[in-house]
């Protein structure tokens, strides 16, 4: 029974504007309950715990980047779409990617991935093959954006370097860096997800 007044997806959205307020480790349920203008027990009418939430915000995230591919679209063109909008996902919300490590999206992201599953099997994948290949572009993605978003709390909090810094220690990295763009770069990203789709396209059951 919910809390009358209180709907459970106004709940996930505010809970989600709160999260880029805050971050992961500030969102707390007093603190959204306050937000609310309520109190802590109404929000438990939902949510019997703080990971309860969380679970529902990461598949508040999770769904819309799920799907299957365009008329026509082959399914590297469509994994790689898939793993670019799973990245702007992700770096849409402050903590995104924690967010999403640390929590189970639930049955609907369950079936949706089940859906995407059978798209590949149509592409004459076996099972194993679709699960491992989603498996590795979702892993690399959510560890990709980890990464990045480390990197900006960092910089946030003034404890980046600037690059020109380490030129006479590192002088290969740093022209690599130079020549190619920053390891967390769009650049970066695209290129590990070419080296990822050929691995699976080198790999897959003749």
């Amino acid at each position: 029974m919910a809390q009358k007044g209180l709907a459970r997806d106004s709940v996930v959205r505010v809970a989600l504007e709160l999260l880029d307020e805050v971050g992961l480790d500030g969102l707390t349920v007093r603190r959204l309950a306050a937000r609310l203008g309520v109190q802590n027990p109404a929000l438990y009418w939902h949510f019997r715990n703080k990971q309860e939430l969380l679970d529902e915000m990461a598949g508040e995230l999770l769904g819309p980047t799920m799907g299957g591919p365009s008329d026509g679209e082959t399914w590297r063109d469509w994994l790689a779409r898939r793993a670019h909008r799973y990245r702007r996902m992700l770096l849409s919300h402050r903590d995104g990617a924690r967010l999403v490590a640390v929590s189970d999206p639930g049955p609907a992201v369950a079936q949706a991935f089940e859906k995407e599953l059978a798209i590949l099997t149509g592409f004459g994948f076996t099972p194993a093959e679709g699960l491992h290949a989603i498996g590795s572009l979702s892993h690399y993605t959510l560890g990709f954006v980890l990464n990045e978003q480390g990197r900006r709390e960092r910089h946030a909090r003034g404890a980046g370097h600037d690059l020109a810094e380490y030129a006479a220690e590192f002088p290969l990295t740093v022209a690599g860096v130079r020549e190619s763009g920053a390891p967390t770069s769009d650049e970066a990203f695209a290129h590990g997800l070419r080296l990822i789709l050929d691995g699976i396209a080198g790999t897959r059951h003749p």
